[in-house]
């Protein structure tokens, strides 16, 4: 399914409107079900379906157990559905409300676990993987109002993602990962958003040694980076960079 539309607008330039055609980001509500209860409902970009379900589960910890992918029937239509058939109850919370945009992340009291690896990259690396990573962002160059996110094993993107919810990203990153058996642990995650708190969360779940972005960083990121041993980039912009914790994984 296609994730956005053309939609014919007003154009102002200088004192007169102009009618062009113009791209629009399609949004839609994924509603999922576990054995016909639904227990979340989020809103995101209809593509990467079962990445994005089973990467939120695992990320968020509801489930540690990888989800088959036959045990998940996706029925597309004004608002999308996924129902999980499973023989035991892996939801254990009670049931999540919704939130606009940017996925949803469970209230609770996370027990991160330390980063330890010898995982490094150059600085110059790091710049020029940013820069085609950036490059891959098509959906954002079309509509401007995507989110992205990708993979990178230190040589080169393994996994990316676009979507409208910048927990979105990261979740379908991790779900693809996942599915395909790649290894998340001693990676670089490359983000377009802010560093929010709830993305370093997800992604010290699974080892991953270095998350950089374009954007700063939060006051409870940097701490948490701090805690778990993350390499925490922010403001990766030319040739600059801003680390912020763990430095050491970042050779000059």
């Amino acid at each position: 399914m296609d994730s956005y539309i053309k939609r014919k607008i007003l154009k102002k330039h200088g004192i007169s409107f102009e009618e062009v055609e113009d791209y629009i980001a399609i949004e839609k509500k994924l509603k999922v079900s576990v054995n016909g209860k639904e227990i979340i409902s989020l809103y995101c970009t209809p593509s990467m379906i079962k990445e994005l379900v089973i990467g939120f589960f695992l990320s968020e910890g509801i489930t540690t157990n990888k989800i088959p992918l036959n045990k998940m029937n996706i029925v597309y239509g004004e608002d999308f559905r996924v129902d999980i058939s499973v023989d035991e109850d892996i939801f254990k919370e009670k049931r999540l409300p919704s939130r606009c945009l940017g996925g949803v992340t469970l209230n609770k009291k996370m027990n991160f676990k330390k980063v330890t690896d010898d995982f490094s990259i150059t600085a110059e690396f790091l710049k020029t993987v940013f820069n085609e990573f950036h490059q891959k962002s098509d959906l954002f160059k079309l509509t401007g109002c995507f989110h992205s996110a990708a993979l990178s094993d230190g040589k080169r993107i393994l996994v990316f993602a676009e979507d409208i919810g910048r927990h979105n990203v990261i979740d379908k990153v991790i779900g693809h990962s996942i599915i395909n058996d790649i290894t998340l642990a001693g990676k670089l995650m490359l983000v377009s958003c802010r560093l929010s708190s709830e993305i370093v969360s997800k992604c010290s779940r699974f080892g991953i040694s270095v998350v950089a972005s374009r954007a700063a960083p939060t006051s409870l990121a940097i701490e948490i980076a701090e805690a778990c041993g993350i390499t925490l980039v922010g403001f990766m912009r030319g040739d600059r960079m801003n680390v912020y914790t763990n430095a050491q994984r970042i050779i000059l």
